[in-house]
C-alpha cells in the first residue's frame, strides 16, 4: 500500500541489496528514503562547506578589484570542476551498476582511461576556458578598465585550477571506495560531494595561483610552458590506443567549452551586479549556484544511469521512474536552499557584518533557488534525453549541460530574487 514501509531491492555495485523504502504518496515524490536520505545529506554538507568559498570570496573583495576580470572568471573555474570530475563520477557509477568496474589501475582499463580523460579534459578545457576569459573580457576594456590579460587568466585557470584539480579527483575516489563499502549509490552523492570539495578547494587554489599574476616575463614564461604542455597532452592521447578515454574527451571537450561560456555569461552578469550584492549575498552565492547545479546534477546522474539501464524511455514528458526523480529533486531544493540562508545569516552574525535579516535571507534563497531548481529540472530531463538520441554517452555531458545552464540561470534567478524582495 502506499505510503507505507515495504520491502524492496536496490542493485548498488552490480549486487542486489535489500533495504526498507518508504514511498510517500504512492512513490509519487521519487527514490526510497535511503536515497533520498543520501541526496540530503550530501547537499546538506555541500551547502555547510559553500560557506568557506564564501567567506574566501567576500574576503578577497578588494584584491579582486585589483585584478579586474577575475571575478568573471570564478564562476567557470568553479564551475569547470564539477563540469569534469561530475561526469567521471557518473562513469563510475554507471561501471559499478553495470559490473564493469573494477580497481585496475591500468591506463588500458575502464578506471586508467577514465583518470587519463579527466586529467586531460582539465588542461585542455581550462587552456580554452582562459581564451574565452580573454575574448570576454575584452569587452570590459572597452569601458576603461584594463583586465588582467591571457597570460594571467591562463596561469589562473591552468595552475590554480589543476591543484584543485587533484584534491577533487582524490575525493572523487575516496567517493567511489565509500559507495563500494557502504553500498551507497554514486548517482546520489556524486554532484553534491563534487561541488562541495570543488568550492572547498577551489578559490583557495585560484587565490594561491595569482601570486603570480602581473609577474611580467615570469607570468608569459609560466603561461607559455602550460600551454605547450597541454597541447603535447592532447596530441598523445590522440595518437594513442585508448579509444575509451580518446572518446570521453572527444565528446567532453565542445560540451565543457560551451559550458564555461556560458559560466562565464554568468560570472559577467555577477560582476556587473557586483555593486548590489552585500557582504552576506556574497557569502551565500557560491553555496546557491553549487546547490541550484547539484541538485541538476543528481537528477542527471540518475536519468543517465536509469537509460543505461534501459529503465528510461526518451518520451516528451517525463513517465515513470523519471518523473519521480524529478519530484524529488524539488523536494530536496526547498531544505537546501533555506539552510544556504541560515548558514549564510550566522555567518554574517558572527563576523559583525550587516545583514537583512533571515526573514529576507530565506525568502531570497528560497524563492531563487525553487525556480532555478525547476529550470534544471527541465535542462536535466530534456538535455539527457536530447544527447541520448544523438547517440552520444549522457555520463559525459548532462552534467556540464546542466550545471553551465544553472551557472546562467542560477545567477539570473539570483539577482531577480534581489530585485524582488528589494535588498
Amino acid at each position: 500500500m502506499p505510503g507505507v514501509t515495504e520491502r524492496r531491492r536496490s542493485r548498488v555495485g552490480g549486487l542486489a541489496v535489500p533495504r526498507l523504502a518508504w514511498r510517500p504518496l504512492g512513490g509519487f515524490f521519487g527514490p526510497d528514503t535511503a536515497d533520498a536520505r543520501q541526496s540530503l545529506t550530501a547537499l546538506a554538507f555541500s551547502a555547510l562547506t559553500s560557506v568557506v568559498a564564501g567567506l574566501t570570496l567576500a574576503s578577497r573583495e578588494d584584491q579582486l578589484r585589483q585584478l579586474p576580470g577575475l571575478l568573471l572568471f570564478i564562476p567557470a573555474t568553479i564551475g569547470l570542476r564539477g563540469n569534469v570530475f561530475g561526469p567521471f563520477g557518473a562513469r563510475l557509477s554507471t561501471a559499478i551498476q553495470t559490473g564493469q568496474f573494477s580497481w585496475s589501475w591500468r591506463p588500458d582499463s575502464v578506471l586508467g582511461q577514465n583518470l587519463i580523460a579527466v586529467f586531460v579534459n582539465s588542461l585542455a578545457a581550462g587552456l580554452g576556458l582562459a581564451g574565452a576569459a580573454e575574448l570576454l573580457a575584452l569587452a570590459i576594456e572597452t569601458e576603461g578598465i584594463i583586465p588582467i590579460g591571457f597570460s594571467d587568466f591562463i596561469i589562473v585557470s591552468i595552475i590554480g585550477g589543476m591543484l584543485a584539480s587533484v584534491v577533487v579527483l582524490v575525493a572523487t575516489l575516496g567517493l567511489t571506495v565509500a559507495s563500494v563499502r557502504f553500498n551507497w549509490d554514486l548517482d546520489n552523492v556524486t554532484a553534491p560531494m563534487v561541488t562541495a570539495v570543488g568550492d572547498l578547494v577551489t578559490l583557495p587554489a585560484l587565490v594561491v595561483s595569482t601570486v603570480l599574476v602581473r609577474r611580467g616575463d615570469l607570468t608569459v614564461a609560466v603561461a607559455t610552458v602550460a600551454g605547450v604542455v597541454t597541447l603535447a597532452v592532447l596530441v598523445g592521447l590522440w595518437r594513442s590506443t585508448l579509444n575509451t578515454a580518446r572518446r570521453i574527451v572527444q565528446e567532453s571537450i565542445p560540451v565543457l567549452l560551451a559550458a564555461g561560456m556560458l559560466s562565464l555569461v554568468a560570472g559577467l552578469a555577477i560582476e556587473r551586479f557586483e555593486a548590489r550584492l552585500s557582504w552576506v549575498l556574497l557569502v551565500l552565492l557560491p553555496g546557491y549556484l553549487g546547490s541550484a547545479g547539484a541538485l541538476g546534477g543528481i537528477l542527471a546522474n540518475r536519468l543517465s544511469t536509469r537509460v543505461h539501464l534501459g529503465l528510461v524511455e526518451p518520451t516528451r514528458l517525463p513517465t515513470g521512474l523519471a518523473r519521480k526523480d524529478m519530484g524529488v529533486t524539488l523536494a530536496l531544493a526547498v531544505p537546501i536552499f533555506i539552510l544556504l540562508a541560515i548558514i549564510a545569516q550566522g555567518t554574517a552574525l558572527l563576523s559583525g557584518e550587516a545583514s537583512p535579516g533571515l526573514a529576507l535571507l530565506v525568502a531570497v534563497a528560497l524563492t531563487g533557488g525553487v525556480a532555478a531548481t525547476l529550470l534544471a529540472l527541465a535542462i536535466a530531463y530534456y538535455g539527457t534525453l536530447l544527447v541520448v538520441r544523438f547517440g552520444l554517452d549522457p555520463d559525459n555531458l548532462a552534467i556540464p549541460m546542466v550545471t553551465a545552464s544553472l551557472d546562467v540561470v542560477g545567477a539570473l534567478t539570483l539577482v531577480a530574487s534581489i530585485a524582488l524582495w528589494r535588498l
